[in-house]
């Protein structure tokens, strides 16, 4: 339907934006577009990677891991949304290599409230 399609469209843009803040370094806009209770799951350690619940901890995290990676950038390989869902494929990259992998984020009312990460390797 017209309406589900402008809702898979909105959130593939909110991911995108997100993107684009990480890309930046822009800790304060990626976490504007995240809900107060959202939940990060890394890809590391192996083989179920850290989970970081509130905005609080999700916040810690990202200024923690761009002073550790001074050069990370992510660029999309795909992306894609299917009802509250939107995957995204990714290359990582911080300089001197880069891993791929996959998010899976979910939207709710404009704002994200997961972003599952998976990598390769």
């Amino acid at each position: 339907s017209p309406i589900r399609m402008a809702k898979i469209e909105s959130a593939i843009r909110l991911v995108l934006q997100f993107n684009e803040a990480f890309n930046r370094h822009d800790v304060t806009g990626m976490m504007k577009l995240m809900s107060e209770d959202c939940v990060f799951e890394n890809t590391a350690p192996a083989p179920d990677g850290t989970i970081y619940s509130g905005k609080e901890a999700v916040t810690y995290f990202w200024k923690d891991f761009f002073r550790g990676s001074p050069q990370a950038h992510i660029d999309i390989e795909e992306i894609f949304g299917m009802g509250s869902r939107c995957i995204m494929r990714w290359k990582y990259s911080w300089g001197e290599g880069h891993v791929r992998g996959v998010d899976i984020f979910k939207v709710e009312e404009g704002l994200i409230t997961e972003k599952l990460s998976y990598v390769k390797g």
